[in-house]
């Protein structure tokens, strides 16, 4: 009888640890996968970064073969691909072939534009499909839910590049009321004077972030309400004398938001790499142009850097994710 109540009387590894070590492993095992991917996936991409870089100049075989050494391509894989881990782990993502600048540096400009255009989509998506969501699944059935649910899938479904360029063509080219691209103007001064120009600048992208992404928030919002309808608690709550509107506000509501928030957290990473036709189309300074222009070289330490970024931002806030679910909603936890 000693040896079992010896075992019972040791102390156990924590739900809640071993819960957030599984997590945090699993982040870290993706992140590996995403690193080696990066590596061996532009090695297959066609085009010759010196080819590219030298295309239209007279250069000397002795001058490509320079360049080929000093961009390190001159080196076996296996070695290629030791200092590229090794560089990965110290945050050292190397030289840019067409910038000849860190490509630490090139991130760090550019991050700040995309988590701008970024963080303005995906808060206006998310508020306005939490507020469609909750008014198509309360009044389910109705001409309002039938016409939001029918725009919302509509502008689901079209290609982002190709709505940001209707919109351009319309609102830019046409009628003039928009910028085409770029964040700011020329000969702009001031700090207020600046604000304007760059929230002028951000209409059409941000619509279109909006438009392509707010009726995930709007379907999931809608069908958690939905679930919510025939519960208990709201007839009771009815059955005390609450009104409608209070009903839905203090009860429905706080119910239903848990999955659409988990729903945020997961978007946040892939929000930040979905930019990159966005910023394309609107010639946006960011990380997304940042990557498009290095593809077409390729710039290999660029969009070596960059994919993980995109990758790992997703895996963060998947992470995240996990985390904060627990705290939302008691029942996870038991």
């Amino acid at each position: 009888a000693a040896g079992p109540t010896a075992r019972r009387g040791r102390p156990g590894v924590h739900p809640a640890v071993r819960y957030l070590g599984g997590r945090v492993l699993t982040a870290l095992v993706s992140l590996l996968a995403v690193m080696v991917t990066s590596f061996f996936l532009f090695r297959v991409v066609p085009g010759d970064p010196v080819a590219a870089l030298t295309r239209g100049r007279s250069v000397t075989a002795d001058q490509l073969e320079a360049m080929r050494r000093d961009f390190g391509l001159d080196q076996p894989l296996p070695q290629q691909f030791a200092d590229y881990c090794l560089g990965m782990l110290t945050l050292d993502f190397g030289m840019s072939y067409q910038y000849r600048v860190p490509v630490s540096e090139l991130i760090a400009e550019r991050l700040g534009p995309t988590l701008l255009l970024a963080g303005a989509g995906t808060v206006i998506a998310a508020i306005l499909g939490l507020v469609l969501g909750t008014r198509a699944g309360w009044r389910r059935g109705s001409l309002m839910d039938r016409v939001d649910t029918g725009i919302a899938l509509t502008l689901w479904s079209v290609p982002s590049f190709w709505l940001g360029l209707l919109l351009i063509v319309l609102l830019a080219s046409g009628a003039g009321l928009f910028p085409t691209g770029g964040m700011s103007s020329p000969g702009v001064e001031g700090a207020f004077n600046t604000a304007l120009d760059t929230a002028h600048h951000m209409v059409l992208p941000v619509s279109t972030m909006v438009a392509v992404v707010y009726a995930q928030y709007m379907m999931i919002m809608r069908s958690s309400v939905l679930d919510e309808t025939g519960a208990d608690y709201l007839t009771t709550a009815r059955a005390k004398g609450l009104r409608d509107a209070a009903v839905l506000r203090r009860h429905a509501v706080p119910n239903a938001l848990l999955p659409t928030v988990t729903l945020v957290f997961l978007n946040l990473g892939r929000v930040v790499s979905g930019v990159i036709l966005i910023e394309t189309v609107f010639a946006w300074p960011g990380l997304g142009s940042l990557f498009y222009s290095g593809l077409r070289v390729p710039d290999l330490p660029v969009v070596q850097a960059l994919f993980v970024v995109f990758a790992g931002s997703v895996i963060v806030m998947n992470l995240l994710a996990d985390l904060v679910y627990p705290l939302l909603d008691p029942r996870v936890r038991t």
